[in-house]
Formats: C-alpha cells, sequence, structure tokens
C-alpha cells in the first residue's frame, strides 16, 4: 500500500492533469445518474402533484408505502433488477444486464420515490394555499397541476438535485447490475470501492475528490434555490 500523503498528491495530479481514466469514469457517472434523473423527475413529479390534489380512498396507504419507498436498500434494488434482467429473468431478452442502461434503471428506481415523496409534500402545502382560489375560479386539474408545479419551480428543483445527489453516490445496485467493468459500467462509486480494495489509493482518492466536489456544488446549488425561492415568496 502506498503512503498516504503520496497517494494524495498523485491523486491531485491525476485531476489537475485530466487524467483520461479518471474522465472517462466521471463522464459515465454523470451520465448514469442524469438519465436517472430525468426519467426519475418524468415519473415522480406528476406522481407527487396527483397526490397533493387528489383525494380518494387508500390515500394513505399509498402515502405510507411512497415514504417507505424512499428508504429502498439500494443491494435489494439492484437484486430485483438483476433477477428481471438476467438471461433467466423476463427481461433477458433485452440483454442489458451489466450496461450503463441496467445502472440507469436501478437508479431511476432508487430516487423516483424520492421525487414523487419530496415532491408531493411541497405541492400539497402549495395546495393548501391556493385551494379556495383554485374552487372558485373552478380551474381544472391538469391545470391546477401545472400552476403548482410552475409556482414550486425553484422549490422542485432542489428536489431534483437531492435526487441526482442520491444517485451519483449509489453504489450497492449499480454494482450488482453493472458488473464493474472496465470502461463500461465502472463510475465513480465503484472504482472508488474497487481501487481501494485493490491498494491502489491514488484513483481511488481522485474519484473520491471529484466526488466531493460534487456533492458540495450539489448542496451548494440546493441552498442558492432555497434562497432565491425565499425571495421569490417575499417578492
Amino acid at each position: 500500500m502506498q503512503d498516504v500523503s503520496s497517494a494524495f498528491w498523485i491523486a491531485f495530479g491525476l485531476v489537475a492533469g485530466l487524467d483520461a481514466d479518471l474522465l472517462e469514469i466521471i463522464a459515465l457517472s454523470l451520465r448514469v445518474s442524469l438519465f436517472a434523473l430525468v426519467i426519475s423527475c418524468l415519473i415522480g413529479l406528476p406522481v407527487g402533484a396527483v397526490l397533493a390534489i387528489a383525494r380518494f380512498r387508500g390515500r394513505s396507504a399509498v402515502l405510507i408505502a411512497l415514504n417507505a419507498l424512499m428508504g429502498l436498500p439500494p443491494v435489494v434494488v439492484g437484486l430485483i433488477v438483476y433477477l428481471h434482467l438476467s438471461r433467466a429473468g423476463p427481461l433477458g431478452w433485452l440483454n442489458l444486464l451489466y450496461t450503463p442502461t441496467a445502472m440507469i434503471i436501478a437508479q431511476a428506481i432508487l430516487i423516483t420515490p424520492i421525487i414523487a415523496a419530496l415532491s408531493r409534500q411541497i405541492l400539497e402545502d402549495l395546495h393548501t394555499e391556493y385551494a379556495e382560489q383554485f374552487r372558485s375560479l373552478s380551474v381544472p386539474a391538469h391545470t391546477m397541476m401545472q400552476a403548482l408545479i410552475w409556482d414550486a419551480r425553484f422549490s422542485l428543483l432542489t428536489v431534483a438535485l437531492a435526487g441526482f445527489g442520491r444517485a451519483i453516490a449509489e453504489v450497492g445496485a449499480v454494482i450488482i447490475v453493472g458488473g464493474n467493468i472496465d470502461h463500461l459500467t465502472r463510475v465513480m462509486t465503484t472504482a472508488i470501492a474497487l481501487e481501494t480494495s485493490k491498494g491502489d489509493l491514488p484513483l481511488a482518492l481522485a474519484l473520491g475528490i471529484v466526488l466531493l466536489v460534487i456533492a458540495l456544488t450539489v448542496n451548494g446549488l440546493v441552498m442558492a434555490l432555497r434562497m432565491t425561492a425565499g425571495r421569490q415568496a417575499y417578492a
């Protein structure tokens, strides 16, 4: 095992020198997580909006289930996706196992409940504030949902950023369905786990530095959007 201080210097050199392998892993990580986020938002935001304004029998049970799904164990999600995409599974004919697409599916399953549950809470609070006005104007449900989503756009962006942060930090599910194959499905988290187990600290530290920068950037954007939303509310 290398000396930790020298490993740090080599790691900074890899980042500063834009090492090709490093950039490839980072690019794949971002691509997979962003695609998963888009899919999750396309599903989660409408589901959250419907649950925010609809009142139906069994709604409480649906909300309990949705909140429970926010804590899905990643390895269980990875196992379920693996069983469906394996050759013996119902979707094995698609040959998606050990591909970036499989990792996108696993990440989307993980973060969709987060997007739906958090957006539901935001939109329901907003709907409560505007409910009387909507009723007086006889606003249709789809128009109501569009208005709520637009009015809460800054808050919903923070939800999306939270989902992205959850996706890009995922390791359990993606390593099961992706296989951590070099130059194909190796993302930052799986590469860090592999390189650390091999004792190759420089690449692991370099990827850790990039992942930390991404996490700090996401949190900074969340804070900035919250401040913007607060200013909009008091404007």
